[in-house]
Formats: C-alpha cells, structure tokens, sequence
C-alpha cells in the first residue's frame, strides 16, 4: 500500500518485514484498528521510501537483509527530520543484550513478536501521541537521504579486507562506491550534490597509487568547494604497512588534508564505526547548514514581505493623501463655483440697480415736468370752463362739451402719470444701493415693491394673498426682501404656469393659480424670537429626491435657457448671512412651500421701532 498525499502521515506505521507471513499478519492486525500501512522488506528500502513522505512510526524487525532494524534507527536518528520518528523493533530473538543493541540504536521501544496484539497497539498509540506534537509533514524537497562513502582502494580481488568493509558499510545503510583508479577523479565530483561523498576512504597503503598525492588533491578541492558555502566530505585514511617513520607519516598525512587515521588491523567493524563518526558530523553539519539556509531564506521573506507591507502602506498613505488632496481641492473647486456664481449674480444686481436707478430718474424727471404741467393746464381748464359758463354765446354749450372733455382727460392722464410714478419709486426703492446694510425697514412695504414689479408676471389669474400677521418693523438687509423674496415668488409664478395645460395659450386662457405670503412671530422659548415668512404656491410642488439640491449653485428645474440655476442659491446664502434658515417642504395644496426664518429685531435704539415686546398685529390682505 503506497503512502499518498491524501493520508496523514501521522497514522501512517512503516513497516519493515521481510517475512511475507509476519507482515501479513502485522499488517491486517494494524489495519483493523485504524492504521495505514506501508511495508517494505528491507531497511534500504525504507530508506529510500523517505523521501516520498514521512511516516508517523517505523515498526522494523530486528534481524532483516542487509542491514538490521538496528543499523535502520541509527540511520534515522543521523538526519535532523528523521530524528524525531518513533522507531519500534519487533523480533522473536532470544539472544541475550539483543534488547540493548536496538535501544542503543536509537529505537523507542523493543517488543517481542509474541507479545498480545493489545499491547503493541497500546506501546505504537503511546508513541504516536509523544510524537504528533512535532511530527513533519509532508515536504516537496528531499528531506532525507542515505550517506554517501566512496572507498578508493584497488580492486577487491587485491584486498580481501576492501569487500568485508564494503559490504559493512553497505549493512548500515551507506550508499558505497569504489574507485581503484584515483587519477579518473574530477573536481566536478564535489560540485554534483546527487553524487558528492559525504566520506572519502582512502587506502594509503597499496602500490597502485599514491594516498597522500590523492589526499591532497581532495583537500584542494574541497577548499575550492568551501566558497560555495557547502559542507566539505570527510577523508579518512586505511594504513596498515610498518613504517620506519610512523609518526612523521602521520603528521605528513594530517596535514595533506586528512580528518582521520585509522589502521586496518582494527578490522571492518571497528573501521565502519569510525567511518560512521565521520557521517554522522558530516551530515548533521549538513542539517545545521540546511536549517541555517532555511532560517535565512524565512528571514528574507519577512523581510521581503514587511517590505512589500511597508510599500503597500506607503502606497495606501499616499493613495489616502491624494484621496485627501483630490476632495479638498473638489471642495475648493465647489466653494469657487459658488462664489463665482454668487459674483456674477451680484454683479448683475449691482449693474441692474444701477441701471433701474438711473432709468428710474431718467423718467422722473419729464415725469416731474408733465405733472407740473398737467397741473397747469387742469387749473387753466377750470378757468376756461367758468368763463364760458358766463358768456351768452349761441356756441357756448358746443365749447363748454369741449372743454369738459379736455378736463376729463387731463383726469385721465393724471391716473396714469400717478401709476408711472408709482412704478418709479418702487423701482427705486428695490435697486436700493445701499442694500448691503442693515436698517430698519417696512416689510409689508417691501412685499408690495416686490409684488408691484412682478405683476406682469403674475398676471390676472394667479391671486397672491397676503397674512402679515407679524410686526411691520424688520431689521435686517434689504436683500432679504428685495431680492429673496422676490426669488422665490418668481418661481411659484413660473411653477403655477408650468403646470397649466399645454394647449392653454391657444385657447386664449388665463393661467390660474394662488400664492401665499404669511408672516408670524415664532417664540422658541429661549428668549430669541423669529421672523418667519412662509410662501407657498398651487403649483406642482417639488419632487422629494429634489428638495435637497434645489439650493445648490447652477442647479434648476426649469428648461434649458430658462433658468441659471442660481436664484435660490442667492437666497439661501443671503438668510445664512442673516444667521437664519431657509427650508422647502410641501404646501397643504399640494404646491411648494419655502419657510425663511430670521432672528427678529426689532431695530437698534433710536430707531424708533417696536421692542420685541409689542404684540404683532394681525393684518390681512387679499387680491
């Protein structure tokens, strides 16, 4: 059963068994209490099957070809990953310090192949738990891989004890290769990371070449190699020729480069356990070195990655700032519209009530002329008329017809020259040059004004009805009257004809509709009293979605070219001016209806104004 990426490999058991029968047995003992279940036949094999994935545990038969359960949990406790995998051995041997030998290893526990099944299941869960703390999951490099020892001695038929030390190391799990000829090696060899020896045995005692030329050699390599930054392989040399000069020998092969010395008279056991020190230092100096460069690469994705947090935040911060930036200057943007606007309108109302003034004095002089002279003539009508009631003439009743004619036409012309005078002085009034100012003014007064000049606008059919309900005496700008008020008349008038059917003017019909003028006092309660004039209209009203914008500069709902969209703009700002508020809701009638509310004052001391202690006066009015 192969291990996939789909099991935990905390539950996955390696099982090393060379039986068929045991395995079998183990196997399907395992398997009924939930486990999976890999098995191979030798240790080399488990070896090999490490680098696919981890197991949770390795349950290993002591006594297996080649190398033993043993010689495995030693190869298992020699890399940095492996280290921490539980071993357990399983053997019928009876031999005494057997047990000894496997924990001396590096196995967990040792159990006999005839213990209760309960009780191996028990001892693998007990190891399991210890284990899952810190298990390693599945990697996609290699994570484990078996030492590699070249031995450069002649040809086994030359040495009888190259094979036995071979075949030893071969038994603890080494990968071995042999190399009879040294001057075929390569400086390329330690440059190669799937073939580079992780020991380098050299016998220094053969004919065929020379140990300490080839030790040398190696060394210079491998000094070469250190600047890449990679662990350098080991080098141990077999001597076991008698020397004259033993000691000078041996200090001559230290310094060729040579990390160990050993005689072959130690035998292979004892040989392989040398070699298997250097291994074991070689390839934990590899863990340190991959740890190292794994820490070091984590490092630099910290780095990289508070870097990458830092330039996204900058980037965020600069993002907010011109965000910032971009609605600070939009509003600057508005605010400069709105004064242009305000400028423009003012300017228009300057140059209007400067050209309404200079027209209205223009006609107010031969205006002034022709009433003196209409005066005049009327006084020298009445003359003539009472010097022909004397006189006998037979034409007499003929003239005096005349004359009473001429009389009631001067009476005529008189009416009419009094309506352009009066039209005149309301023209004067509303293009005041000194609107700017607060003064004392009469309001029903300057609703009239306002009224008088829009009643060709307002035609015969709209009725405005008047409440004036609140005190006659307002200080404040003219402005508020002259130019607000009218503003939003003009617009009900302009509503109510809007709304009048299309055919209408064909028809020859009068466009009907009513607007409202009411004005009260409105106590708040906290010593501070209101003027309030509310004027609505029988218009269409104002639809709810629009009531928000309808004070915004340049907005209208009046056709292209009929509106600039600035008027109520104008107003809205003059009432703030005034520290007072201007709202539009729905008229009882289904029309518009805008409410302006001022703090009332009555006028500064000496002004001859009422006090805020007067009672208003009810005024009514309808036309």
């Amino acid at each position: 059963m192969p291990l996939t990426d789909r099991e935990d490999h905390t539950d996955t058991l390696l099982l090393v068994e060379d039986s068929d029968t045991q395995a079998l047995r183990i196997r399907r003992m395992l398997e009924g209490h939930g486990f999976h279940v890999h098995r191979v036949a030798s240790g080399e094999e488990a070896l090999d099957t490490l680098d696919e994935r981890l197991p949770g545990l390795v349950i290993a038969d002591y006594h297996l070809p080649g190398m033993n359960g043993g010689q495995l949990a030693r190869q298992l406790r020699m890399n940095a990953v492996t280290r921490t995998i539980p071993v357990l051995i399983l053997t019928e041997g009876i031999e005494p310090g057997l047990e000894r030998e496997g924990l001396e290893s590096g196995a967990d526990a040792y159990i006999p192949k005839s213990s209760d099944p309960a009780l191996i299941v028990f001892r693998i869960r007990a190891l399991l738990r210890e284990h899952a703390a810190h298990a390693p999951s599945l990697l996609p490099q290699r994570v484990f891989r078996r030492a590699r020892i070249m031995v450069i001695a002649p040809e086994p038929a030359h040495r009888r004890a190259v094979p036995e030390l071979i075949d030893q190391l071969r038994r603890d799990g080494h990968i071995v290769t042999l190399c009879p000829d040294p001057a075929r090696l390569e400086p390329s060899l330690l440059h190669d990371p799937d073939h580079v020896p992780d020991c380098v045995v050299i016998d220094l005692a053969c004919r065929e070449f020379d140990g300490l030329e080839v030790c040398r050699r190696l060394d210079e390599w491998r000094q070469e190699d250190l600047l890449s930054g990679n662990v350098p392989p080991r080098i141990l040399g077999v001597d076991g020729a008698p020397r004259p000069d033993a000691k000078e020998f041996s200090a001559r092969v230290f310094e060729a480069g040579i990390d160990d010395l050993v005689s072959r008279d130690v035998g292979p056991a004892a040989l392989a356990l040398r070699i298997r020190v250097l291994v074991r230092r070689k390839l934990l100096q590899d863990d340190v070195r991959r740890i190292e460069v794994e820490r070091q690469a984590r490092e630099i994705a910290v780095k990289s990655a508070r870097a990458e947090a830092a330039a996204i935040a900058s980037k965020a911060s600069l993002a907010e700032a011109l965000e910032q930036a971009n609605r600070e200057l939009a509003d600057a943007n508005r605010k400069l519209i709105e004064t242009q606007g305000k400028l423009v309108q003012t300017a228009k109302m300057a140059s209007l009530g400067e050209l309404v003034a200079g027209i209205a004095h223009e006609i107010n002089n031969p205006l002034a002329f022709i009433l003196a002279h209409k005066d005049t003539v009327a006084r020298g009508l009445d003359r003539v008329i009472g010097m022909e009631a004397d006189c006998a003439d037979p034409d007499h009743d003929s003239r005096a017809a005349i004359l009473n004619k001429c009389r009631d036409r001067v009476g005529s012309m008189n009416m009419g020259l009094r309506r352009i005078q009066n039209l005149v002085l309301n023209l004067r009034k509303f293009s005041r040059l000194d609107e700017g100012l607060f003064q004392l003014i009469d309001v029903p007064e300057a609703l009239e004004t306002v009224m008088a000049l829009l009643t060709q606008k307002l035609g015969s059919g709209i009725v405005v009805r008047r409440r004036y309900e609140a005190p006659d005496r307002l200080y404040c700008q003219a402005a508020l009257l002259n130019q607000v008020i009218m503003n939003i008349i003009s617009n009900a008038a302009d509503a109510i004809l809007a709304a009048q059917p299309d055919d209408m003017s064909v028809r020859g019909g009068i466009a009907e509709g009513e607007i409202e003028i009411h004005t009260f006092l409105s106590h708040n309660g906290e010593g501070q009293d209101s003027y309030v004039f509310v004027i609505t209209d029988s218009g269409p009203g104002i639809a709810p979605d629009v009531q928000e914008r309808i004070f915004e500069p340049f907005f209208t709902t009046k056709p292209v070219g009929a509106g600039t969209g600035l008027g109520l703009a104008i107003a809205y700002s003059v009432v703030q001016a005034h520290h007072g508020s201007l709202s539009v809701g729905r008229a009882p009638q289904g029309g518009a209806r805008f409410t302006i509310s001022v703090p009332w004052n009555a006028g500064p001391a000496g002004e001859g104004g009422p006090s805020p202690s007067v009672h208003p006066s009810s005024i009514t009015r309808a036309e």
